[in-house]
């Protein structure tokens, strides 16, 4: 077993205390608003006759006679569900399979509420791209929606990629005198090795493979129905919530399709019975997702080298729970957090392969044994997070739960706390003349970490590879694409850069992009100074560069800086773009209000506000309503 005992890392107890006191009104407010929901009722008990009949009439005779008796759990089912999504497409049988577990268990479970979902993968590089982030909040609203029928004891939260689990998990906080399950599909199997689709992509970027050549490597990458293999922000997601202890343990990375993920799935609805009122157990989400539960999300993404996206989903995310992180928070832990994983793009193996090599029960092991996560945080599964140590089982056709391998099974995709792959952990913060942004260093050779080039600015993404394509960026170069935040254009992903900028670095040239917009979770081996906050459009110093400004980026110190004369640079005037052609098609005119509202990277970069922080500054008159 993994030494529960173990003392808590010093850094980790004193940034748990930082956000804790820093949290402390907020999260007070947020808890008594919990426990006045859970007072008016958690379920259909508080609704009228006429209200009730709604809410079943469309059940079978079963059904309705056990949502009349009011002594059983009716669980709350919202789905990510679409067919196009492979990552996505095996919850289109989850519900019946949560319907009969649940009748199993004496009670009863609905469909509440399918939620959009989209694909970066599918958008990456098209106009869809700046409404990726925004659906994170859409989602969260389109739970709620289903939720709001107050039907349920329970909510069980089907999703797996980008923005759905954070979207889930804001709906899941506002609904927090619910008791939250969340039910991962789990990853394709391996495919094209993912060494072999970069080389395709980059031949491809140079003109030296054909785009047939192209489309045939993108297919036997990504084949099957599951989540997509590297290790970007949907894998991330599901590692994250094994962290904080809201997944079975060791239930993240099971394929679909198979025995085990049909197993995994009955036993979540068991359980979610089990954590109601009416099943004995009450463990609503409020009571369960503190400030540990963050600290223990943020040390498993440092440790795995996880996407960059979290930096503002979990600030989101923290938000909606009562709790204020920030990026200071990220980097104090990361550099006492170890790089345990290599797993693409900070590697050649893919997620499978990790789940061989030992999976969530090594990591949690070691990051238990080393004290770098709160042991004693309540789960899903238990009182703590003894039993994530252990890895689920089929024996004789019933699930049950052993304890995990005592050491990794391959040392070049998972290693033990005293001989990590690097001390610290894959992200950090960057704070300069230029603002404040993040970098993901865990897939970034050493030699690439400090760059001091001259800048070279575009204001949208294809002037950068049409630069590329005219060779005018063969030469030691720091690119900068601005305005790309989310009150620009909401933000999108700039991954379809990275082959451009690969090649670039392959051809010996020292290259960074720096940028108010995202790279993808895959990021890989270019640096690359991302969420500059404040973004251009809102005023921030990434509107003062020039072209030939000659900008040093240090990874290591963690700086990034305009090497301009501080007279002559307080001096500038800060450009202004026109983005009118960001506004409107594919919907993006829909979103116009969303970009109104958005906040800065740092502070999670959605459109709710600060929930109960907002509200505490008007009760002491720091902000006006019509401030917010």
């Amino acid at each position: 077993m993994a030494q529960a005992s173990t003392p808590l890392n010093a850094t980790v107890q004193q940034v748990t205390e930082r956000i804790r006191e820093r949290s402390s009104e907020r999260r007070a407010l947020y808890e008594q608003r919990m426990a006045d929901q859970h007072r008016r009722g958690v379920h259909r008990g508080e609704l009228s006759c006429g209200n009730l009949a709604h809410g079943f009439a469309a059940c079978g005779s079963e059904d309705k006679n056990a949502l009349k008796l009011m002594n059983s759990a009716n669980l709350g089912i919202i789905s990510a569900y679409n067919d196009m999504l492979s990552a996505h497409q095996p919850l289109e049988t989850f519900p019946e399979t949560i319907k009969a577990a649940a009748r199993e268990m004496g009670s009863t479970a609905q469909f509440a509420g399918g939620v959009p979902a989209m694909c970066d993968g599918v958008t990456q590089g098209q106009p869809g791209m700046e409404l990726s982030l925004f659906s994170r909040d859409v989602i969260a609203m389109a739970s709620a929606v289903g939720l709001s029928h107050n039907m349920f004891d329970a909510a069980l939260y089907l999703g797996v990629c980008d923005k759905i689990v954070p979207g889930l998990f804001i709906a899941a906080a506002r609904f927090g005198h619910l008791p939250a399950m969340f039910v991962p599909a789990g990853p394709m199997p391996s495919g094209l090795p993912n060494k072999e689709k970069a080389r395709i992509r980059q031949l491809f970027a140079e003109g030296k493979a054909s785009r047939e050549d192209l489309l045939e490597a993108e297919s036997e990458s990504y084949h099957s129905p599951g989540t997509c293999t590297f290790y970007g922000t949907a894998n991330s997601n599901q590692l994250m919530m094994e962290m904080m202890g809201l997944h079975l343990p060791g239930t993240s990375f099971v394929n679909p399709g198979t025995e085990m993920r049909e197993a995994l799935t009955r036993y979540a609805t068991e359980q979610a019975v089990r954590n109601t009122e009416a099943g004995g157990d009450y463990r609503p989400f409020y009571r369960q997702i503190d400030e540990r539960a963050f600290v223990n999300a943020i040390v498993g993404l440092l440790a795995s080298g996880g996407s960059t996206n979290h930096t503002m989903h979990l600030v989101a995310m923290a938000a909606a729970s009562g709790i204020t992180l920030t990026w200071d928070d990220f980097t104090d832990l990361s550099a006492v957090t170890p790089s345990l994983m290599k797993v693409y793009p900070n590697g050649q193996a893919d997620i499978n392969h990790f789940q061989a090599a030992g999976g969530m029960s090594y990591l949690f092991r070691e990051l238990i044994g080393a004290g770098l996560i709160h042991s004693d945080i309540p789960t899903v599964f238990g009182t703590d997070m003894s039993a994530y140590t252990q890895e689920p089982f089929l024996e004789d056709g019933q699930l049950i739960w052993r304890e995990g391998p005592q050491q990794s099974l391959d040392k070049d995709v998972l290693r033990p706390v005293a001989d990590p792959f690097q001390a610290t952990g894959g992200l950090t913060v960057l704070d300069g003349n230029l603002g404040r942004g993040v970098i993901k260093v865990s897939a970034v050779e050493p030699e690439h970490r400090l760059i001091e080039a001259p800048a070279r600015i575009f204001e949208d993404q294809n002037e950068l590879k049409a630069a590329f394509e005219a060779g005018d960026l063969d030469r030691d170069v720091v690119a900068v694409v601005r305005f790309q935040g989310p009150k620009a254009n909401g933000m999108p992903e700039l991954h379809k850069l990275t082959p451009f900028l690969g090649v670039l670095q392959d051809r010996g040239y020292k290259v960074a992009l720096v940028t108010d917009g995202r790279m993808s979770g895959a990021s890989g081996k270019v640096p690359a100074a991302i969420h500059m906050s404040p973004e251009a459009l809102d005023g921030g110093p990434l509107s003062r560069l020039r072209d030939g400004d000659i900008v040093r980026l240090d990874a290591n110190a963690g700086t990034l800086d305009a090497r301009v004369d501080p007279t002559t640079w307080a001096g500038r005037e800060k450009h202004v773009a026109s983005l009118d052609h960001y506004h409107v098609g594919l919907g993006r005119e829909l979103f116009s209000g969303f970009r109104h509202l958005a906040m800065r990277g740092e502070e999670g970069a959605g459109v709710f506000g600060g929930f109960e922080a907002d509200d505490l500054a008007r009760q002491q008159g720091q902000i006006h309503d019509e401030d917010a």
